[in-house]
């Protein structure tokens, strides 16, 4: 693969250490450590893409540089509600030179492939099994290594949620190729944020809007919220202050990307702190035992994801399966509404 001089550059820079914010314009952008290791790199190894990305920062003309985002703004803003929020300049054009621009092209209906994904460990959902769903996805990291697109698309993915970034200070090393490969491979695809809860909520946001592109056609950024095992920060917060630091990164999200995040989240967190909380915000629900009507009563959702163990041509070892909750019209209906 040829690498590009800002390629080149990123590769020989020092390493970044972290981009927690404080609540001044001053200390904004300062390199701090944090108490929470993501769990990305607290596994350690994994599968490692053909150019490191999202670990340095140069000086470009004179403007600082971060990840593959672009210039980082000079100066930010940043308020504990949320009501306004530094909004990063766009990466480089030709980070991505393969997307085409969607203004101008006639938006057509893509093909839904059935799905034909098996499962390590297939579990009996009863007559409101995924099957019986018509259009079905995966959610991808780094630690599914290098991933034939087009191949995984045959195979029934529709959609992919793709793992952007931890924290405030980690970009999944295989997302710029995974982001770029999906759309060519015309594959749906959104990016998905692990949050941290000992992490200002306004400097995670900013971290995911570095790192993630404004792309039109890419579906709601996604905000991965439940308890991190991982994490050296073992502090339990209120129902409260866990609402409050979803609504803050989703708020800052949306009003960047034009697009509502979805919320991603588990039994047991659900269960303790987002029961009852956040309905104006679409729901993927994570429930690989059970039906999400029996793990999650009363809650409406959008995406399910209902095994860790899914098999697939174009992936080694597992990989998450999913479903959309609705017909084919109603998936492509849904797209339609997403479009910005």
């Amino acid at each position: 693969m040829r690498l590009s001089v800002l390629t080149a550059v990123l590769l020989g820079c020092a390493s970044l250490a972290g981009c927690a914010s404080s609540t001044t314009p001053d200390t904004a952008l300062a390199i701090k450590p944090s108490r929470e290791t993501t769990s990305s790199v607290a596994k350690g190894g994994g599968p490692v893409p053909e150019v490191a990305v999202g670990e340095s920062k140069v000086k470009a003309d004179g403007a600082e540089m971060l990840a593959w985002a672009g210039p980082v703004p000079e100066t930010h803003v940043f308020e504990t509600v949320a009501k306004q929020a530094a909004i990063p300049s766009e990466r480089p054009a030709d980070a991505l030179a393969a997307e085409e621009p969607s203004e101008g092209r006639s938006r057509k209906r893509s093909r839904v492939y059935s799905q034909q994904f098996r499962d390590a460990h297939p579990i009996n959902f009863g007559k409101r099994a995924p099957k019986h769903y018509q259009v079905h996805g995966v959610d991808v990291s780094r630690w599914q290594g290098d991933i034939d697109w087009v191949k995984l698309r045959m195979q029934g993915a529709n959609f992919a949620f793709i793992k952007a970034t931890d924290g405030g200070d980690h970009l999944d090393p295989m997302f710029q190729k995974n982001w770029r490969r999906a759309k060519e491979a015309g594959i749906k695809r959104g990016a998905y944020h692990f949050f941290y809860w000992c992490r200002v909520a306004s400097s995670q946001a900013e971290w995911f809007i570095r790192n993630v592109p404004k792309d039109p056609d890419a579906l709601p950024p996604v905000i991965d919220a439940e308890y991190n095992g991982e994490s050296r920060c073992k502090k339990r917060l209120t129902r409260a202050q866990y609402v409050e630091k979803i609504r803050v990164f989703a708020e800052i999200l949306e009003r960047h990307y034009g697009k509502r995040p979805i919320i991603y989240t588990a039994p047991d967190f659900y269960a303790d702190n987002l029961s009852g909380e956040l309905k104006e915000y679409p729901f993927w629900l994570r429930s690989v035992a059970a039906h999400p009507s029996k793990r999650y009563p009363n809650r409406r959702w959008v995406f399910w994801q209902y095994s860790g163990s899914g098999l697939s041509h174009g992936v080694s070892g597992k990989i998450d399966l999913n479903v959309f909750h609705g017909s084919e019209d109603d998936w492509h209906n849904w797209l339609a509404g997403q479009s910005s």
